[in-house]
């Protein structure tokens, strides 16, 4: 399986994600050949709507608080860099890891 890109920053770490919105459901949907994470999400990028939902998702998966998940890049576009704060890399991989493999 092809690793997704991660990264230690100062306060946790950082995952690229490319954002698939208004899917049939929220869900990992693979990774891409540079490592970054698809993921789909079931609300429309309106009103900031698909990156709560990206954020609600993510803190699920991770099992965080949402207010330690932040899209510090991309907001407006379906490329972002979304920040994890207080988690390594390895421990978000792990989580992540262990949600597609299930």
């Amino acid at each position: 399986m092809r690793k997704f890109k991660l990264h230690n920053g100062k306060l946790g770490a950082a995952i690229t994600v490319r954002v698939t919105p208004r899917a049939r459901k929220s869900e990992f949907a693979g990774i891409m050949e540079d490592g970054t994470l698809r993921i789909r999400i079931q609300e429309p990028p309106v009103g900031g709507k698909a990156n709560r939902a990206l954020i609600a998702f993510l803190a699920k998966v991770l099992g965080v608080r949402a207010n330690r998940i932040e899209i510090v890049a991309g907001e407006t576009g379906l490329d972002k860099i979304v920040a994890v704060e207080a988690m390594s890399a390895e421990e978000v991989e792990n989580r992540i890891q262990g949600w597609l493999d299930a």
